[in-house]
């Protein structure tokens, strides 16, 4: 059995957008297995199990992942998360995965394969909505996709806000107003808020919107009535339904499901598009099992770190 207790070390993030691409086309195509993820609630967070199984890649296996939005304030991440991956013939644990680093790419790289296909423009402005280590993910992923010609970023904290920008020396990066970042071309929502933030009149025609925080259920971002005008396309809609953008929306009669324009997947096999250059976009991830299992064949790819004998105990 091999442990990664730094896998995401050197990883190319490009070659990550390739494969969390491919898996998303996996998906369109039906050619994975993959329940909804299911959450336990704790009292200053919950955590969730995410099982999924990739024939192409031959590869299975289940993450188990918390959220916990005040952990930095204890100096620890929000998110962290481990994933083990089973011999596909017998079932036995071969593989133990750190992924606290993975998850942050995993969900950069979805970002960016939703920019990459739904994005307006293949030059643009990104604004960010949040500073943290999602938003940089994105920044990291979508630039790799997307020539950013310059990033607004917006955090409740000013000084967080200008301390994201000096990670980024090579790109015109600036702190902004929440109503001047959802002027930018791409807008990416990366916050673990329950009451809308972004406003239906910030929204001009042509913006897509990458809409990462909602994750679980009670979470939501953008004003319902953004998704009214836009064309909603989802990672995967029985989590989208559940514990998306869309979930607080639909609970409340704003938003129906027959709506969704389709998946992401979708999108990448071509089934699906972004229809004219006017028209709104919104990408509502909630972070799919199968991004876990793709990311982690590229670590498996690139070599190992700790092998552990737990025979024994098997």
């Amino acid at each position: 059995m091999w442990y990664y207790s730094n896998p995401a070390s050197g990883l190319d993030i490009s070659e990550v957008n390739d494969a969390i691409e491919e898996a998303f086309a996996e998906h369109g195509r039906g050619n994975v297995q993959m329940p909804p993820k299911l959450y336990v609630h704790l009292e200053h967070g919950d955590f969730r199990t995410m099982p999924a199984y990739i024939p192409s890649l031959d590869i299975a296996g289940v993450k188990i992942v918390n959220v916990h939005p005040e952990n930095p304030g204890i100096g620890l991440p929000t998110v962290m998360a481990l994933t083990v991956l089973l011999d596909i013939d017998t079932g036995r644990p071969e593989t133990i995965l750190n992924a606290t680093e993975l998850t942050n790419m995993r969900t950069g790289a979805a970002g960016a394969v939703a920019a990459k296909y739904l994005a307006p423009t293949s030059h643009a402005t990104l604004g960010l909505v949040g500073s943290g280590r999602q938003a940089m993910a994105q920044v990291n992923a979508i630039s790799r996709e997307i020539h950013v010609e310059k990033v607004l970023v917006w955090s409740r904290n000013e000084k967080n806000a200008a301390d994201f920008c000096r990670n980024f020396p090579d790109i015109d990066c600036t702190p902004a107003e929440l109503s001047r970042v959802c002027e930018a071309d791409i807008v990416v929502t990366t916050t673990p808020t329950r009451k809308p933030m972004i406003k239906d009149e910030w929204i001009g025609e042509g913006t897509h919107i990458n809409a990462i925080g909602a994750d679980a259920p009670g979470k939501q971002e953008l004003d319902p009535a953004i998704l009214a005008r836009a064309e909603v396309f989802v990672d995967d809609p029985a989590q989208a339904v559940h514990s998306g953008e869309i979930n607080v929306p639909i609970s409340q009669g704003l938003y129906h499901q027959d709506r969704i324009k389709g998946t992401l997947g979708e999108v990448v096999i071509g089934k699906k598009k972004r229809e004219s250059r006017d028209e709104i976009t919104v990408f509502d991830s909630t972070g799919l099992a199968i991004q876990d299992l793709a990311i982690a064949k590229v670590v498996i790819r690139k070599g190992g770190d700790i092998e552990l004998d737990f025979s024994s105990g098997i």
